[in-house]
């Protein structure tokens, strides 16, 4: 399944959903066989940084994404694993990360499931902690993953090399 992000002026980027045959799936920035002129960061992103989806813990319904936002480091996108939930709320945008969570079925946790893990309400973001966040949602929602991806991984690096203006909290 492929998912078209679109900015005025810009060549077309494509997420691909890839379900594989043994069963696992990912998101990623896919790259087109001839590749538009764009800067070196956001080609690197190409088929790179992939997001896994697989099933949350204990829950063959819901299933998971791993919440780690993407930077860049000269030309080079990488990710964050363990941010306090404030500061994934200022990568993301606080209120796109609010309005993600408020989808049916969503849900912002630590990435091992556990609820006694404190740290992840949008309403109250804290920051004294860093954890690793997953975001949750139900097996039968194919936009949410790819919102999330578009936020975690292609927002960031379109912000670095001045194709979206930056974000404040």
């Amino acid at each position: 399944m492929a998912w078209e992000l679109r900015l005025p002026g810009r060549p077309l980027l494509t997420v691909h959903d890839n379900r594989w045959d043994n069963g696992e799936r990912d998101l990623v920035l896919y790259q087109p066989t001839v590749v538009p002129e764009i800067p070196a960061a956001l080609s690197n992103l190409h088929n790179r940084l992939r997001v896994g989806i697989d099933l949350a813990p204990e829950n063959t319904a819901t299933l998971r994404i791993m919440a780690f936002p993407a930077w860049v480091d000269g030309e080079r996108p990488r990710i964050n694993k363990s941010l306090t939930t404030a500061q994934l709320a200022a990568r993301y945008g606080l209120q796109q990360l609010r309005d993600l969570v408020a989808r049916p079925g969503v849900a912002l946790h630590s990435a091992g499931g556990r609820a006694d893990v404190p740290g992840y309400d949008v309403d109250d973001p804290q920051d004294e902690r860093r954890i690793q966040h997953a975001l949750y949602f139900p097996g039968e929602d194919d936009e949410t993953p790819v919102i999330a991806f578009a936020h975690l991984r292609v927002v960031p690096v379109l912000r670095h090399v001045g194709w979206l203006p930056t974000v404040t909290v």
